[in-house]
């Protein structure tokens, strides 16, 4: 790891860090690094912030981070949504100190009392007469809370630009909305709302790695043997005739064969953003839900449900910290803390109008593949952090990504590849030389 400014202002020394197939191990360990990335990748690019149904009501707010900036998400009296720098334009506090709740038509500042819109605008101070003559009204403070003035609210998804310059929304997700649009359509309404909380826990390991694992398709069967392949074990010792468990059908694909992954494709989009699971997926064979299907029928014609609910992506990661799961209805959410530590959340969401039991297969799901107390999870946390701590060592600087690397693919563009390649890994770390060099 690097102790000297290496990296700060230095475009050159970064791209070193990235050749065609191999990634240098500050990438994951250097915290200069991690400290540049929050001042461009994450400022430059569009990030997740939340889900309008998260504020439904005038006045509900949901605090959050953007990057390491700490920022609040909030109904407006317009019932627009805003987001918000947390922080009082006087002295710095957090003016929203909770995670979440109902602000009313202002904010308070905790420390002085400042009060402020739900835009952020200033509305009143104490003891205002003591700034009188002072120039107050031409001062910073005067604006109230900043407001990050790119946001864009795309189907109740909530992403937001830190910086004013820096591609447009669309630009920027291009093709790769359609799993957002997926997730939502299989609703018979249109519509999702976050349904049975979030799940939180801390990993010791640089955020890319988590992201890495999205559509790396060549650990599943090796690093998750000891828990899915455990619990296909035991299934299949059980009596015939007996009803297969929900949990079974949900751990047992992560057992797959090499050909399987291999079979079911990648994608691989722009500006980082990808999915594995063209063709088939770990998600192609739940049980029917009774009902379902006739809802879906109702409200968009057969043969539009059809492609809907034949849509069976895996992991789509949205560059630089989100994967959805659109036929799974979950959402993971990678926030960076240091070059070392990154707090995961996993969201949940109801399908508005769908059948309960949709709930009931997302949030189990959740809770046995990402919660704190998952077994599968933990295989992968593991791995996250045996590789943090053996990438110290000496000896060995380089991260391979190669495999199936063919020189034509830089340039091209929204293509379908192997199941098994690391395309998709190579495409993040091209959007990661992007956005790390072209503000500098």
């Amino acid at each position: 790891m690097s102790t000297t400014n290496t990296y700060r202002g230095n475009p050159d020394a970064i791209r070193a860090l990235v050749r065609d197939t191999e990634v240098h191990k500050d990438t994951y360990i250097d915290q200069e690094l991690f400290e540049l990335e929050m001042e461009h990748l994450f400022a430059n690019t569009w990030v997740y912030v939340g889900h309008a149904s998260q504020v439904p009501n005038k006045g509900d707010y949901y605090t959050t981070t953007v990057g390491t900036e700490p920022v609040v998400m909030v109904r407006h009296t317009d019932d627009s949504i805003r987001v918000l720098y947390n922080r009082c334009p006087h002295k710095g506090v957090k003016v929203a100190g909770e995670v979440c709740g109902n602000t009313g038509k202002f904010f308070r500042c905790p420390y002085h009392a400042w009060t402020f819109k739900t835009d952020g605008s200033l509305l009143a101070i104490p003891l205002k007469k003591g700034y009188e003559n002072t120039g107050f009204e031409n001062c910073e403070a005067s604006q109230g809370m900043a407001p990050v003035k790119n946001v864009k609210v795309y189907r109740d998804f909530v992403f937001c630009r830190l910086n004013p310059g820096g591609p447009s929304f669309e630009e920027y997700f291009g093709e790769s909305l359609s799993t957002i649009d997926n997730m939502v359509d299989r609703s018979p309404e249109g519509k999702l709302e976050v349904a049975g909380g979030v799940l939180r826990y801390m990993h010791n390991c640089n955020w890319k790695m988590l992201v890495d694992n999205q559509t790396d398709t060549c650990h599943p069967m090796v690093a998750h043997e000891s828990s899915a392949g455990t619990a296909v074990r035991v299934w299949n010792e059980a009596p015939e005739g007996t009803p297969k468990p929900m949990a079974v059908e949900l751990f047992a694909p992560f057992m797959s064969p090499y050909e399987f992954f291999e079979g079911m494709g990648i994608r691989v989009w722009e500006n980082g953003h990808g999915h594995t699971g063209v063709s088939n997926s770990i998600h192609a064979a739940y049980s029917a839900i009774p009902g379902y299907w006739e809802q879906m029928v109702a409200a968009y014609g057969e043969d539009r449900a059809h492609q809907i609910l034949g849509d069976v992506r895996h992991n789509t990661v949205y560059w630089p910290n989100i994967m959805i799961k659109g036929p799974i209805q979950t959402l993971r959410l990678f926030k960076p803390i240091a070059a070392d530590k990154t707090l995961v959340e996993s969201w949940t969401f109801r399908l508005v109008g769908a059948p309960d039991m949709l709930l009931e297969r997302t949030t189990m799901y959740n809770r046995l593949i990402n919660a704190p107390t998952s077994v599968v999870g933990h295989d992968d946390l593991e791995m996250y952090e045996r590789a943090q701590e053996g990438l110290h060592a000496r000896g060995r600087d380089w991260i391979n990504v190669g495999r199936l690397y063919d020189p034509a693919e830089k340039d091209q563009k929204n293509v379908v590849t192997n199941g098994t390649n690391e395309m998709q890994m190579r495409a993040q770390f091209r959007a990661w030389l992007k956005y790390m060099t072209e503000s500098m």
